[in-house]
């Protein structure tokens, strides 16, 4: 199998259908927060090897990084992901990516759905490098609720909505626009209605940082 192989050294739930993996870092990998990775993997009674892409959650890469994964009970490759035990092998390259976060300005990170993975890791590395951040995510079952719990009482504005609040999100998205770098992740929707939202603002949503996950 192409790719290189890494160690599985957990994964746990954090939401609804959703878990994280935390995987040994290869030598030589050197990852941003924004920065995403190709998993690959051949099962059982598959005849081609599987490929999706996944973007990192967590805001370093140190001894290991991390990955978020929404199951799909229907799909193929995330229930697998999910069924994972510590010491699992898998096959990444990467990273990959332009979209980044490098410690030296403040933030606002919008996310839908599985784009709170690299939303909260850029929002934690900005606050680590002591920059103010913000995070404003869409979700019916919101992931990283712990996470998010640290950010908030660290002084963190963290703005949660359901689907279908678009009134809501882009009230949050206009109350705090102008607090530092936009960076939105999430399906082409939902990103439309980012960029929509930023220009009826009077901001110039091709300053934002934008990655449509299709």
């Amino acid at each position: 199998m192409e790719g290189t192989p890494v160690t599985v050294e957990s994964v746990r739930e954090v939401g609804p259908d959703t878990v994280a993996l935390e995987l040994e870092t290869p030598e030589e990998f050197d990852a941003l927060p924004g920065q995403f990775v190709l998993v690959r993997a051949e099962l059982d009674g598959v005849d081609e090897e599987l490929a999706r892409h996944y973007t990192l959650s967590s805001p370093s890469v140190g001894d290991t990084f991390e990955i978020t994964v929404g199951i799909d009970p229907d799909g193929d490759l995330s229930p697998w992901l999910a069924d994972l035990e510590s010491g699992a092998t898998i096959h990444i390259d990467g990273p990959f990516g332009t979209i980044t976060y490098e410690d030296e300005q403040d933030i606002v990170a919008i996310a839908g759905g599985p784009g709170v993975g690299p939303a909260i890791s850029i929002a934690e590395a900005a606050h680590a490098a002591g920059q103010d951040a913000v995070v404003i995510y869409q979700d019916d079952a919101p992931a990283h609720r712990e996470r998010l719990d640290v950010l908030e009482d660290d002084g963190t504005p963290v703005t949660i909505v359901e689907d279908g609040a678009d009134e809501e999100l882009a009230a949050a998205i206009e109350a705090h626009l102008d607090e530092g770098q936009v960076y939105a992740f999430g399906f082409a929707d939902f990103v439309t209605l980012v960029s929509e939202t930023i220009e009826e603002a009077g901001g110039d949503s091709d300053e934002a940082l934008i990655e449509n996950f299709g």
